[in-house]
């Protein structure tokens, strides 16, 4: 069953007034083709530097949303990767980030929880909240925003210890020792994972022991160990077999409703597979953003459409 939402969180003492996202204008998508190839001219004018308003689908707008994006901006050094990124994130669904690489999908992502903060010269514009409160300002505590946001690389990173020490390592850099209490999280996590049956009998064995795709639902184990608010899966199938893609795809699925997800991929079939909604970038900025169903059917925009197709990227 879904847990209930609570309305804040003590992360912060500052609490942010709420505003209403307003819904960018849509823009006509210009394309032509010429000696057969399509000119994607929307997207030559943002690589020219130019700033064009996303096409927000308005059924997000009646979303409850767990968290807001409000005018994103991110700076490496003096090179931006992000601009003006607007975006509501559902509560309790499965929200897909799709774009061609060095778009800045895994950037947005990592800025939620915040983990570009440990890049050397990274700066910021605009905000974002969790339940209506920044998680950006200065007072915010890192470490507890990130118990909230539960993170999977695209690389499994399980820690050179036992399956049980893995899954149970949030509780104990919290200084939980209580044995009963331990083994308890550590089965439901592992449950949750759809990783129980098959390591069990294990739980004393190192986690580098089990193949790729266990190694990864793992790690998402030991993510949802803490019970965080949002998951963020950086291409969590990336580096997996066709198989073991599958069983995490279907993990996501089971995920969605307990918790929220934001998820990046490379795979335009994944994306359509797991997630209610998609956002489409492209080159630091948010292009196309609505349902699933509609972003791969009937886009609002032909670039969106030449992208999910295959014809581009």
């Amino acid at each position: 069953m879904p847990r209930a939402q609570p309305q804040k969180h003590p992360f912060t003492d500052t609490t942010m007034q709420n505003e209403t996202m307003k819904e960018p204008n849509a823009q006509d998508s210009s394309a032509v083709a010429t000696n057969g190839q399509t000119q994607l001219r929307r997207l030559e004018r943002i690589a020219a530097g130019e700033h064009l308003p996303s096409e927000i689908h308005p059924e997000i707008m009646d979303e409850s949303a767990i968290l807001e994006i409000k005018d994103f901006c991110l700076w490496y050094g003096a090179k931006q990767a992000l601009f003006d990124v607007s975006m509501r994130i559902p509560a309790g669904k499965v929200t897909a980030l799709i774009g061609p690489s060095g778009c800045g999908k895994s950037t947005l992502l990592r800025s939620v929880n915040r983990m570009n903060d440990l890049i050397d010269g990274v700066r910021t514009d605009g905000d974002m909240q969790l339940y209506d409160q920044s998680i950006l300002a200065p007072d915010v505590d890192v470490i507890e925003l990130r118990k909230m946001m539960g993170m999977v690389f695209q690389k499994p990173n399980p820690f050179p210890m036992s399956i049980f020490e893995n899954v149970v390592y949030p509780l104990r850099i919290d200084g939980e020792n209580n044995r009963a209490v331990l083994e308890e999280v550590c089965e439901r996590s592992l449950r949750g994972a759809a990783l129980w049956g098959e390591v069990k009998d294990r739980l004393h064995e190192s986690g580098l022991s089990l193949s790729g795709g266990q190694q990864q639902r793992l790690c998402i184990a030991r993510a949802i160990a803490s019970e965080p608010e949002v998951l963020l899966l950086d291409e969590p199938c990336s580096a997996l077999d066709p198989v073991s893609s599958g069983k995490v795809e279907d993990l996501i699925s089971e995920l969605a409703g307990q918790y929220t997800v934001l998820v990046v991929t490379h795979n335009m079939q994944q994306a359509a597979r797991v997630s209610d909604y998609t956002a489409f970038m492209y080159l630091g900025h948010l292009i196309e953003y609505g349902k699933t169903e509609v972003i791969f059917s009937e886009p609002r925009l032909r670039e969106t459409e030449d992208y999910t197709t295959g014809r581009f990227g």
